[in-house]
């Protein structure tokens, strides 16, 4: 009876694993059978050279290079935000705070975690009203904004992997700063790090995947069809996520939605490069602890 279960289990999980698989392949081969068609010069740039697209001396109208250019400045931005203060918060819950301390303020996280994408666009959004109406006249929804709102909804994702990372270390090892004569932080800065970088660069990869992919938030706090490329922080911006809503809902003709499932496939392929780019970093961050 008991192989019987453990067989019926095993089995499950299987089929689960091979089903996910399956999911991704057809998604893939779905965007590339509707979308690579449309992958050309002119996606990106339109009727626009592009050097000069590039160098932003003409304005791209008719491609989704500004889109990209914005996607890209909202992931950076955001992760700037959020990911020394997910990570900092995940120490602190760990390490430093007290019991009850851990309790409440966990919770206080995973409420955090459940909010939705367009609650959060909604708060920025009432952010700038009611700055309106106080401080600043003159203030308005930007590529910041969105960028806060989109770190504020990727930060329970960094502040629990790092949380978890750090519970999984084993005692002996976390026995071992104190035991050379390492302070609290140097234990934590050159023991318990190292050790719990490979769950910490997960969640990073988690939260980068969510700020490249959102458009409920940045709907609401910035992001405008043909903006073009924002010149600051406080400017107004593109975005892919929002490209591929506006192309699927407000397309004219069957050519304007495969530039939507075009832009999708840009969409993940920019994704990826951002997932590798925070699997080097990992890789680079352990050798360099390793040497040391």
């Amino acid at each position: 009876m008991r192989k019987l279960s453990d067989s019926f289990y095993t089995g499950f999980a299987w089929l689960s694993g091979m089903g996910a698989i399956l999911v991704v392949i057809f998604l893939l081969g779905f965007l590339l059978l509707n979308g690579m068609k449309s992958i050309t010069p002119a996606l990106f740039f339109g009727e626009t050279p592009w050097f000069e697209a590039i160098t932003g001396q003409t304005p791209v109208f008719d491609g989704i290079w500004p889109a990209l250019v914005g996607t890209m400045f909202l992931v950076l931005l955001s992760s700037v935000i959020a990911i020394p203060v997910g990570i900092a918060s995940g120490i602190y819950l760990t390490e430093y705070a007290s019991r009850r301390r851990r309790v409440f303020l966990g919770w206080m996280v995973d409420f955090l975690s459940g909010t939705p994408s367009i609650v959060m666009g909604l708060f920025g959004f009432a952010m700038i009203l009611l700055l309106r109406r106080t401080l600043t006249p003159k203030a308005q929804t930007s590529l910041f904004l969105a960028a806060f709102c989109i770190a504020m909804l990727i930060l329970p994702y960094l502040i629990r992997t790092t949380q978890t990372a750090f519970e999984g270390i084993p005692e002996h090892l976390r026995l071992l700063g104190p035991g050379i004569g390492f302070s609290k932080w140097q234990n934590i800065r050159h023991v318990l790090l190292p050790v719990a970088s490979r769950g910490i660069f997960s969640g990073i990869v988690l939260a980068i995947g969510r700020a490249s992919e959102d458009t409920a938030v940045i709907l609401l706090t910035g992001v405008v069809a043909h903006a073009g490329i924002p010149r600051n922080l406080w400017d107004k911006f593109e975005a892919l996520p929002f490209r591929i809503y506006y192309l699927a809902a407000e397309h004219r003709n069957s050519s304007e939605l495969e530039q939507g499932f075009g832009t999708a496939l840009v969409l993940l392929f920019i994704t990826g490069l951002l997932f590798l780019a925070a699997f080097f970093l990992q890789r680079r961050a352990e050798k360099r602890w390793q040497i040391r």
